[in-house]
């Protein structure tokens, strides 16, 4: 088993840091009222996260601090993947969006949700729209997205609860006075058929209108694969006077498909270890009839923003969301056993409806106190969600007893009968979750090279959880008061380049990141935690290409298991531990070539009871990955991607291993006239033969082979 050196950064990085809160401690001890500076007021645009871009990189973000602060100025790794970027890569969804992130897998999802893994940590619920949480599980889709942001590392200080090992945010397209009205078109393999819009119209000089709307029809390389989905988004700003600012929106997204878990695994006599069955790309082992998912979303947005002058803003956002989600497989659930020639195969189907409700308020003062500058940051934020699960076990036989059947190599599809009941062990349940919480940041400017962040945020995070689970009624409550502290201290030793260091918390309470994990014997114990210590650097190259680097120690701690001397009672231990290393470039290399991409080493090791030493599932020791597009003149472009990913094993027992792959993409770029823009794009030019995710031993997803898509993009 892989090993890793302890320690990391060094005694440096520890002496740096503590100088860093000491140093903040001192300036909150004897802080006096702010006196606002004497410069501009802050800009007024509407949902505007990054101001300053080009085609791939951007130079601002405003979701990493809630602050406009330059991205060489944030002691974090953060990848951005621009509007410019999804269109030249066709993307789609969160898997196209996370392909060129270093740092960032993407897990199977058992066919139905995204289930990103970022830095060595799995989560399904750890996503936000404009900075609002958006965490239930689906598949999201991009016809409305301006950016994607992914943030490494825990963010408690920011987002509260989650987002342990980072978070991915998406920012949508809004209503804005810039005229502009696109239809998308796209053809592909498979019959991928997809239609989006985008009308964006300003109606006088106080208001703009925009409507993004998405259709799509398609099928897949693996047989079965089905999907429709439309999504229909109307936003508009309202310039009430040149301080005050209010946009509004209402989404409606729907998303059916075919659930469709992939291959089992088969492991040779002799062998220790295991690997995907070899069969065809495209075999389907189960019922797809049988297989499907259906989400509804209808979301409602509005946010405020009022400049006060004087360098203070006042901005309040509320998001009401409701979620209908429903999916159901059959699927294999045991590997390929040679000796009989079948593969054992399971059933289930699983129901929750979710209602959010979140207002968050951000006051941002920025002025001189104690000779420094400072943008001080102060939020609260107020959320409540209620939950209900009920879920199903799937049997062979009228009866009711028989929960496994059996298909063979030959003949994968199950074609008899499936009843499904409810059964003594199936979740039924409804959680209530309302969280309160308050959070303070300073961003303080020491002189013209160095600059402190420092931040901490206060939660009350209760949960109270009716459990039906076996007929029986029972009442579970938990509450944690969650502090969630981040320091970074940063060094300018010239303007386009920066050094950083920092430490930041955050926890994932006992009721799970959905909501429903609540047991007699863990409700009352010590939230998981997730500690992160960081050293890196940021240069801007030039004003259009930047170069990142970071080290990093994530830890998690507080994990529950069952105490091995009263089976009755559970225990909390260190769960595991991933050292990582991330490089990376994006923008502009020269006027006609853009790239983006990177290089990510991750040493993972599974620290809990009975797994000790064991790597973390599908996280590989080395990935990397590039994309280039030049423009040979205003007419012709190309596009050249590859990805690289080291060998990584399905499940944490690591008893099965997926292999190494290199996939090499391409894209072909004509631009017709002003109005129409074309585009082919090929998914594994050389038809590689990979696994490209999985979520457990026998759940495994062949990666596509050769793929074609072509686009059309019209503005008028």
């Amino acid at each position: 088993m892989r090993k890793c050196d302890k320690g990391m950064g060094g005694l440096w990085q520890r002496r740096l840091l503590g100088r860093a809160i000491a140093s903040a401690s001192l300036l909150l001890v004897s802080a006096q009222p702010l006196i606002a500076a004497e410069k501009d007021s802050i800009t007024l645009e509407p949902m505007q996260v990054v101001q300053e871009r080009n085609a791939y990189g951007v130079q601002k973000t405003r979701t990493a601090t809630k602050t406009d602060t330059l991205l060489r100025n944030v002691p974090q790794a953060i990848s951005v993947v621009t509007d410019e970027q999804i269109r030249d890569q066709s993307m789609q969804g969160m898997a196209d969006v996370v392909r060129y992130v270093p740092g960032v897998q993407m897990a199977q999802g058992e066919g139905h949700r995204d289930a990103p893994i970022l830095r060595g940590n799995a989560t399904t619920a750890d996503f936000f729209v404009d900075g609002m949480r958006d965490d239930v599980q689906y598949f999201r889709d991009l016809y409305n997205v301006e950016r994607v942001e992914v943030l490494k590392g825990p963010n408690g200080m920011v987002f509260g609860r989650g987002g342990s090992g980072g978070l991915i945010n998406r920012v949508t397209k809004q209503a804005n006075w810039t005229a502009g009205h696109e239809l998308g078109l796209t053809y592909g393999s498979w019959d991928n058929r997809r239609i989006t819009g985008d009308v964006n119209q300003a109606v006088n000089d106080r208001l703009a209108l925009r409507l993004t709307a998405l259709f799509e029809d398609s099928n897949s390389y693996r047989d079965y694969g089905q999907l429709e989905r439309w999504a229909i988004n109307p936003t508009a700003s309202f310039a009430l006077n040149e301080s005050t600012m209010i946009e509004v929106g209402y989404e409606h997204f729907e998303d059916d498909r075919t659930v469709d878990r992939g291959i089992p695994s088969f492991t040779q006599a002799g062998r220790s270890l295991g690997k995907p069955l070899k069969v065809n790309e495209s075999q389907y082992f189960g019922s797809p009839d049988e297989s499907f998912s259906t989400v509804e979303v209808d979301a409602l947005n509005a946010r405020i923003t009022h400049d006060f002058g004087n360098g203070m803003q006042l901005t309040n956002q509320t998001r009401y969301a409701d979620y209908s989600k429903f999916y159901q497989n059959v699927y294999a659930s045991g590997a390929y056993n040679a000796t009989t020639n079948r593969v054992q195969l399971g059933a289930y189907n699983n129901a929750t409806d979710r209602k959010n409700l979140i207002n968050q308020t951000d006051l941002t003062i920025i002025g001189q106190a104690l000779g420094f500058e400072h943008t001080l940051l102060v939020g609260a934020e107020l959320s409540r969600q209620v939950t209900e699960n009920f879920r199903e076990t799937g049997y062979f036989n009228a009866a009711g007893t028989q929960k496994n059947t059996f298909v063979t190599l030959q003949d994968s599809l199950y074609r008899g009968p499936v009843v499904f009941n409810h059964s003594a062990s199936d979740a039924e349940n409804e959680s209530v979750a309302n969280n309160s919480a308050l959070y303070l940041q300073d961003q303080i400017e020491l002189n013209s090279q160095w600059e402190l962040l420092l931040g901490v945020r206060y939660d009350n995070f209760r949960v109270d959880l009716d459990d039906y689970k076996g007929g029986v009624h029972s009442k579970l409550s938990s509450s944690d008061d969650l502090f969630s502290p981040r320091a970074g201290l940063i060094y300018k030793p010239l303007d386009n380049l920066s050094f950083y260091t920092s430490y930041s918390i955050a926890y994932v309470p006992r009721s799970g990141e959905q909501l429903s994990s609540l047991t007699a014997s863990t409700r009352s114990l010590e939230p998981e935690e997730f500690t992160n210590r960081e050293i890196g650097a940021k240069w801007d190259i030039n004003p259009r290409l930047a170069a990142t680097v970071a080290v990093y120690n994530l830890e998690r701690s507080n994990v529950a298991t069952t105490d091995p001397s009263d089976p009755t009672r559970s225990i909390l231990v260190d769960g595991q531990r991933v050292r990582g290393l991330e490089l990376g470039l994006t923008g502009n290399l020269t006027d006609a070539w853009k790239v983006t991409g990177g290089y990510a080493y991750q040493d993972s090791e599974l620290q809990t009871p009975g797994l000790e030493g064991n790597e973390i599932a599908q996280v590989p020791r080395d990935s990397f990955s590039l994309w280039n597009r030049y423009d040979f003149n205003p007419q012709w472009g190309l596009g050249l991607g590859v990805v690289h990913q080291s060998d990584v094993f399905a499940a944490s027992d690591n008893k099965v291993v997926l292999p190494s792959f290199t996939r090499v993409d391409a894209a072909v770029y004509y631009t017709v006239s002003p109005q129409l823009r074309l585009q082919l794009n090929v998914e594994n030019l050389l038809n590689e033969a990979y696994y490209a995710s999985a979520h457990n031993n026998n759940n495994i997803t062949p990666g596509s082979p050769l793929a074609f898509g072509l686009s059309a993009n019209v503005s008028f």
